[in-house]
C-alpha cells in the first residue's frame, strides 16, 4: 500500500507522518525534503531559483536521493549529507520558489516514481496525492490554522531561528500564498483525500487517527 500525506508548511506533516511509517512498518519519504536539496544546491551555485535554463543545466549533474543511516533517513546530494544545511528559512522560501518550476518538478516526479515503485510507503509533501500519486491506496491531507502553524514551525527551529514569530507567520501566509496560487501543481485537496485538521489535536492523535484509516484500507486490501 502507498499512503500520501499532503498540507501547507507547518501542519507538522513531518512528524506524523515518520511515526505513522514506522507504526506501519512502511518508508517514509519526504518530498519536501528533495525540493529543498534542489533549492540549496541552486543557492550554492548561484543560481536564480525562477531560472528554469540555469535549474535545467544544474539538474544534469545533479543526483539526489535518500539513504537510511543509523536508522535515521538522511538526503544525499552529489555525495554530501545536507539534511541539516536545508532547514533554513532562506532555503525554505527558495524551495516555494523552485517547486513551481515545471523543468524540476518533471526531475524529481521520476525521482518520486522510483522510490514509490515497491509501494509500502508513506510519502509526505504537496502534491502527492493530486499530481504524483494519484493512484495512491490512501491519502490524507493534513491542514492547521496559520497561528497554530507558524507556533509549531517556531518552536521546532527556535535554537537556530533567526526570526520572531511574527516573522515565521509572515513567511508560512507568503508560503501559503506560493503554494495555492502557482500554476504547476497548486496545493489543494485531492476528491478523494481524507482530510485531517489538526489544529487542536495532539500528534497521537492525528496518528491513531491516520492508523485506524489505514488499518482499515489493508483489513480491505488484504482481507
Amino acid at each position: 500500500m502507498l499512503i500520501t500525506i499532503d498540507g501547507p508548511a507547518g501542519a507538522g506533516k513531518t512528524t506524523v507522518s515518520r511515526i505513522l511509517a514506522q507504526r506501519l512498518g512502511f518508508r517514509y519519504v519526504d518530498t519536501g525534503a528533495l525540493y529543498r536539496g534542489i533549492a540549496l544546491a541552486a543557492l550554492d551555485a548561484n543560481i536564480d531559483c525562477a531560472d528554469d535554463n540555469g535549474l535545467e543545466t544544474m539538474l544534469k549533474d545533479l543526483a539526489i536521493g535518500f539513504v537510511v543511516r543509523d536508522g535515521i533517513t538522511r538526503l544525499i546530494l552529489n555525495s554530501q549529507d545536507i539534511s541539516d544545511s536545508i532547514r533554513t528559512p532562506e532555503v525554505t522560501m527558495a524551495a516555494s520558489t523552485v517547486s513551481a518550476r515545471p523543468v524540476v518538478r518533471q526531475y524529481l516526479l521520476t525521482v518520486q516514481h522510483a522510490l514509490g515503485s515497491e509501494k509500502k510507503a508513506v510519502f509526505e509533501g504537496r502534491d502527492m496525492g493530486t499530481v504524483v500519486f494519484p493512484g495512491a491506496d490512501l491519502k490524507f491531507f493534513m491542514d492547521a490554522s496559520v497561528e497554530v502553524r507558524s507556533m509549531r514551525r517556531f518552536n521546532e527551529f527556535k535554537d537556530q531561528n533567526r526570526q520572531s514569530i511574527g516573522e515565521v507567520e509572515a513567511d508560512i501566509r507568503r508560503r501559503d500564498k506560493n503554494d495555492s496560487t502557482r500554476t504547476v501543481a497548486p496545493l489543494r485537496v485531492a476528491e478523494d483525500a481524507i482530510v485531517v485538521d489538526a489544529t487542536d489535536l495532539t500528534v497521537d492523535q492525528v496518528v491513531e487517527t491516520m492508523l485506524k484509516h489505514a488499518r482499515q484500507k489493508l483489513s480491505g486490501v488484504f482481507g
